[in-house]
């Protein structure tokens, strides 16, 4: 089996969000994915099949299938366009979450996301003691989104991750105005054995509708401050989220399974 390893939303390697990318020749228990997303202990694992001309797309994290994942789409569609079937410019994926369509464009891949409606919730004494900080805003769509008071706050944050676990929503976004930048963002993914994650596309589904609304803009420049870092440009139009950033090849290796 061919697997592929790439940073997506980077520039260079060892920045943005590192994905595997595995080539299968037919789809085998699920049982097999999760165990190649384990040892690869990244993020997420994308697996897509000759079987079905490669339509269909699923992702894994090291605790399980999820729904919706968009540094590894980028990921995927990287290694279709630039390894498996040169003459495409775009692919269209079949997921949990609907089709997805990645197209590559001026040298960057983007693709449109459904933005997620967005609820107010109450700030509540468990969620100040996770993060360690009382937020000044919090919604809650698939994931809890938190608003903070700087940038700063962002980067130093230190949450409790079994305190996490225990919060509503799938993943915990924060986000903050940024300087040079229209914001910044970090997401923590307990729930899914992974502490941070280094640039969450997905996640973006939640603060790009927030900091359009909040700028009156219909683009936003986001940040993602985690240690590798990570930029995305997310244009917002129609409650859809445009995700588009650089993919680098990290290593291309054999699975002996």
């Amino acid at each position: 089996m061919k697997q592929y390893i790439v940073d997506a939303f980077a520039d260079k390697n060892f920045e943005g969000n590192p994905a595997a990318v595995c080539i299968l020749e037919k789809w085998p228990d699920d049982l097999l994915l999760l165990n190649i997303a384990k040892e690869n202990n990244l993020s997420e694992t994308a697996f897509i099949s000759k079987a079905d001309c490669f339509k269909k797309l699923r992702w894994f994290t090291p605790g399980g299938e999820i729904e919706l994942c968009g540094h590894a789409t980028l990921a995927t569609a990287f290694v279709l366009i630039n390894y498996i079937d040169t003459t495409k410019e775009n692919v269209t994926f079949s997921t949990l979450s609907g089709d997805l369509i990645v197209t590559k464009k001026n040298g960057l891949f983007e693709m449109v996301f459904p933005a997620y409606d967005l609820k107010p919730v109450e700030i509540e004494n468990k969620l100040t003691q996770a993060i360690g900080i009382k937020p000044k805003e919090v919604y809650l769509g698939r994931d809890l989104l938190c608003i903070l008071e700087s940038e700063q706050q962002v980067i130093d944050l230190d949450p409790d991750m079994d305190k996490v676990k225990e919060l509503d929503g799938l993943l915990l976004q924060v986000t903050a105005q940024g300087s040079d930048v229209d914001c910044v963002s970090r997401t923590f993914a307990p729930k899914l054995n992974v502490d941070e994650d280094p640039v969450c596309g997905s996640g973006h589904c939640h603060i790009v509708p927030y900091w359009a609304e909040k700028l009156n803009k219909d683009s936003i420049i986001a940040y993602q401050a985690s240690s590798r870092g990570g930029k995305l440009y997310t244009p917002f139009e129609n409650s859809k989220v445009t995700l588009s950033g650089n993919v680098v090849l990290y290593a291309i290796s054999d699975l002996y399974i």
